[in-house]
Formats: structure tokens, sequence, C-alpha cells
């Protein structure tokens, strides 16, 4: 590797540290760093339309899905990124339009019938959100599957078929007040007052360690911005649940944010083990690996986000730069070459790129 080369992919790899941003619902305080896409091709469009998803710019990102779509009408993928951003901008008629577009350019998804169940229920369509999300029980693409589902069954009226599925709602996310919420009217309707009155502090319990999460989030920042690590240490390890993997990933990108990427490994780490289908929580602990320059740590990590998070463009373009590092030039070319068309505009990819072909060229 050049002296010139390996100086590109340092000032990259700076620029994307905290590319992922935070999908956090429960911590809407969260920070999120971006990295501007540029470029006009429909995976240009559709990239950045994905990070703006990421980053909770929702109309900025349906533009992006639009123009992308101009471009491509066929591409199932924009069609699903796009209905999704619609549906968080409660556009939900047109959103449906465009997963029933999913579907008839790439066949049956479990995803996609996921989505339209939940369009089915906020349409008061109970009869085909039941079907629907029912069709999924046993193979849930979400975990909170089963919470829409049992809102459906009550929805209906039948009230002990919504029970139960609210109380396995309760089992994958007992953490979610929103179910505790829910089960306890549940319970309520059905005479059940005792198990109603433990569900509704439950309900209690948690939207307020949702409230504490905020404030401990505010804290943590301060302190890492402020003080000495070790005084903030103490202060952001009351985020730390080492059951409840987006904690783990908010307090392992806060270190990151700060800088203080050893001791953001371990909550990560940890994140991903609870919950091995996270975009966030392995991008960041590839970010982190590579931060620290282990390089060969940081591959699996990064090579996860991106099967994860194709488009987007953060973890592409890093992961190139990972293999590269690692003199795996085979390996790192045809990531680099997506990450250009994801973002052709990027002169510094560019260069490194062009770097990259010319030394394939001469051997």
């Amino acid at each position: 590797m050049t002296g010139n080369v390996a100086a590109l992919f340092s000032i990259i790899a700076l620029g994307l540290a905290g590319a992922a941003g935070m999908s956090l619902a429960q911590v809407p305080s969260a920070q999120v760093h971006s990295v501007q896409v540029q470029g006009t091709g429909a995976e240009a469009h559709l990239s950045r339309g994905v990070q703006l998803m990421q980053e909770q710019l929702f109309e900025a990102a349906a533009s992006e899905f639009e123009q992308a779509l101009a471009l491509n009408a066929k591409d199932p993928k924009a069609h699903f990124e796009f209905a999704v951003c619609l549906l968080s901008l409660g556009r939900n008629d047109e959103a449906r339009k465009q997963f029933e577009q999913v579907q008839k350019l790439a066949g049956e998804s479990h995803y996609v019938t996921y989505y339209l169940g939940r369009l089915d229920l906020l349409a008061n369509d109970y009869a085909s959100a039941i079907k629907r999300l029912g069709s999924l029980a046993e193979d849930p693409p979400f975990p909170d599957t089963a919470f829409h589902l049992g809102v459906a069954y009550v929805s209906s009226g039948d009230v002990a078929a919504g029970t139960k599925w609210l109380e396995r709602a309760a089992k994958l996310l007992p953490r979610d007040y929103r179910v505790h919420y829910r089960l306890a009217r549940a319970y309520s309707s059905g005479g059940r007052e005792k198990e109603a009155t433990r569900e509704y502090d439950l309900y209690t319990q948690h939207r307020d360690e949702h409230k504490n999460t905020e404030k401990d989030v505010r804290d943590c920042t301060s302190g890492l911005r402020t003080g000495p690590l070790a005084a903030a240490r103490e202060v952001c390890h009351r985020i730390y649940d080492p059951n409840d993997p987006d904690k783990l990933t908010l307090l392992g990108q806060l270190f990151g944010d700060a800088g203080a990427f050893a001791e953001a490994l371990d909550p990560l780490k940890r994140a991903v083990q609870l919950d091995p289908n996270s975009f966030e929580a392995w991008h960041n602990l590839g970010v982190t690996y590579f931060r620290l320059n282990q390089y060969k740590e940081a591959r699996a990590p990064l090579e996860k986000a991106v099967a994860l998070r194709p488009e987007f463009y953060g973890s592409v373009v890093l992961l190139g730069a990972t293999l590269y590092m690692l003199g795996d030039d085979d390996a790192a070319l045809p990531v680099l070459e997506r990450a250009h068309r994801l973002n052709p505009a990027d002169a510094q990819t560019a260069a490194v790129l062009e770097k990259l072909r010319a030394s394939q060229k001469k051997q």
C-alpha cells in the first residue's frame, strides 16, 4: 500500500466513524452523524435515501426514493424502502401501493406481509390484519408481530385471542411499555383485574424508564464532552443493561462519538450477541474496530452490516477500506466499485479506487 493511498483511507475512515446513526425509537435524543452521499444514479439516490431514513429525515428520504424509482421503476428494493418511508410519514395509502408493487416485482415476502398487516390494522380492517399477521406468527420477521396481531384481535372483539398474543408479545418485548398497556386493557376487558393491575404497574415502570434513559443519554454525552473519561464512565454506565441490545448499541455509539473506542467495544459486542440482526450494532462494532486499527476484527462486523443494509454507503466503503488495509486487494476492489456506484461524487473514494485499479492492471 502506498503512503498516499493509506492516507486517503484514513481520511475516509474518519469521515465514516458514526455513519450509521441510531434507529433507537426509545431514545430520540440519540446522536446521529451523516456522510454526504452525492451523485445522480439510481443506486446513489437509493443509498442517500437509506441514509436519510437512518437519520429519521423521512421527507428528504422520500424525495430520494422517488428519484431512484424515476430512474429504475422495476427495482423492488427502492419500492420497499420508499414504502417504509411513506409509512413513517403517515402516507399509508401510498405506502400500501408501494408494498403491493414490491409483491408484483419480487413475489411474496414475510416483510411485505408484515407491513401490509400493519396497514390493515391502521385502516381498521381487522380481519385482513389478523389473516396477514397470523400467517407470520410462527416465523415473525419482527419481534413486535405478536403485539400487532394481539391488538388486531382485541380490536375485532376477540379479547381472548388478543390476550394470548399480547401475552406472547410481553415475553418477547418485556420492556416495551406499549405492550403492557395494551395487555392491561385486555385483561381489564376480560374481567381479570389482578392481572390488569400488574400490567398497568409494568406499563408505568417501563414508561418512566424510557424517560430516565433520555436523561441518562444527555448526562452521558455531557460527561464525555466536558469531563475525564473515568468520571464519565460512571455516568454512562447507567445506560448499560446487559439484556437490552438497543441500550447497549446506544452506549457503544456514545463512547465512539467521544473517541473512547476501547470503551465502546464491550457494549457493542454484547449487543450483536443479543440481536444478531441489528444493523446499527454490527456497523458500529466494525467502525470501532477500524478506529482502533484492528482491521482483522473489523472485517466480519462490517460484512454483516453490509449484508443487512447493502445500500448503506457508509458500511460498504468502510468494508472496502478494511479489506484494502488487510492487503486483500481482490476482495476490496468489487466492494469499492460498489461504494463508488452508491456515491460517485466522493472524490476520496474515487481516488483510492483509481489507484487500486492501476495497481491491479500492473499485476
